[in-house]
């Protein structure tokens, strides 16, 4: 019997542009490239040289500080670029899909040892999140337990999980108890009836962040000072399952379409890192002028070129939105118009419902200012942390006092929403990133 728990505290933002029950299979993309910044917490050095062959699952990159850790072509073919940027830091490497997709066999452990080099060899460790500092986990640390979400609350998510898939997950979530001497647990959506014999389910209701790994962890059992927990998707997890069974990875992933300026919104099977450049070929909308694509959802995803850029980490979603910077309203921020949505009841569109679909763009309606709204985050923010004085001590750098408030518990994207209705449109995910990375820095 599952664990059922209620989130009350959150928002379902109602964007346009929800994926259909359509499918369809991506079998013209030919270039995929890998991101290292998708991989926080080690320094990526290049496995490769332009011109190289390589086969599916070969190293790409691997970390300075453990050559065993991997970031894997997703496909088989040749190198097609090293991309550098400023003081030669890798941006990205590119792969062309050529001739036959051959397979690196990972072979098949036989312990603990074994399946960790298996998964870091594979690109699949690279794939797992730790808490504290919510980066690729530690090589030596055994985590305390592991968190395990198979289903995305953010806008417009998809289903993250298919009945194909659950074998493969319960394989998954058999090898991850291995790796911990505590316990794994499923956060699966209510009602989904997805059970398992490998680890504690528990089912989750409410708005976003329902889906966030730190809701269910602050839910289920928070992260403490000294203590380490890692998270993934149930997709990874599978992945997991599919590699300790075959010994070979699994990079295929199905993308969801999202958003209002996509002309139809649907799911792609696809290629983890597939060029948007294909993948998005006469799919956008420019009838209301300059599109911004994001790769991921509008509130954690990141903003790319999507005439030269690639499907970024976690793999799931694409979402297209009006760039907002053709737009000329009457009276600006003063009008009344029922059409704008607001939080706080500034417009009459609360009026008609706040659960129908409104239009979004991507302007920030509003200009940077001090911290001025006590108590607006807490509104959106579910976990049993102070927000507001949470990020105060991180402006001020103020190591026990991030300590006391609970800062290993938290990751940039569980300050999505509140960055969202932030009157004083503060950049928070942003300083939850430099606050986590600067605690790292000087406290290991």
């Amino acid at each position: 019997m599952s664990n059922i728990i209620k989130i009350k505290k959150g928002l379902d933002i109602p964007l346009k542009g929800a994926a259909d029950g359509k499918t369809t299979v991506d079998s013209s993309t030919v270039l995929f490239g890998i991101v290292p910044d998708d991989f926080p917490g080690y320094t990526w050095k290049a496995a490769v040289k332009a011109g190289d062959s390589v086969k599916c699952g070969d190293a790409l990159l691997f970390a300075k500080e453990d050559a065993r850790l991997c970031l894997t072509s997703p496909v088989a073919g040749t190198v097609s670029e090293i991309h550098r940027g400023e003081r030669r830091k890798i941006e990205y490497v590119s792969v062309k899909k050529e001739g036959e997709q051959t397979q690196n066999d990972f072979g098949s452990p036989t312990d603990k040892e074994g399946i960790l080099t298996k998964l870091m060899n594979s690109g699949l460790f690279a794939m797992i999140r730790q808490r504290p500092f919510d980066i690729v986990p530690f090589i030596g640390v055994t985590p305390r337990d592991i968190f395990v979400t198979a289903f995305d609350s953010a806008p417009l998510a998809a289903e993250m999980t298919k009945a194909d898939m659950m074998s493969d997950l319960e394989e998954g979530l058999k090898v991850l108890g291995e790796l911990t001497d505590g316990k794994v647990y499923l956060s699966v959506r209510a009602g989904s009836g997805i059970e398992s014999r490998y680890a504690e389910v528990y089912e989750f209701s409410g708005p976003h962040p329902a889906g966030n790994a730190g809701t269910q962890i602050a839910a289920i059992s928070p992260v403490n000072k000294g203590e380490t927990v890692w998270t993934l998707d149930a997709v990874t997890a599978a992945r997991i399952g599919k590699l300790m069974a075959s010994g070979i990875a699994d990079y295929n992933t199905d993308v969801a379409l999202t958003g209002e300026d996509m002309k139809e919104p649907h799911v792609v099977e696809t290629t983890i890192g597939a060029s948007l450049g294909t993948l998005l070929d006469n799919q956008l909308d420019h009838s209301n002028g300059k599109v911004r694509v994001i790769s991921g959802n509008v509130l954690t995803g990141d903003r790319v070129d999507w005439k030269a850029g690639f499907l970024r980490y976690p793999y799931r979603q694409i979402t297209a939105i009006d760039e907002g910077d053709q737009t000329d309203e009457f009276m600006g921020w003063a009008s009344l118009d029922p059409r704008k949505y607001s939080v706080s009841r500034s417009f009459p569109a609360f009026l008609r419902g706040l659960s129908k679909p409104f239009h979004f763009d991507a302007r920030i309606k509003g200009g940077h200012r001090a911290m001025i709204m006590s108590g607006e985050y807490d509104k959106v923010f579910p976990m049993d942390i102070y927000p507001e004085y949470l990020i105060k001590a991180i402006m001020a750098k103020d190591i026990e006092r991030m300590e006391q408030l609970g800062i290993y518990e938290v990751a940039p994207e569980d300050f999505a929403l509140p960055e969202f209705v932030d009157t004083s449109k503060i950049e928070l995910q942003k300083l939850v990133r430099e606050g986590l990375d600067y605690l790292r820095k000087e406290t290991l």
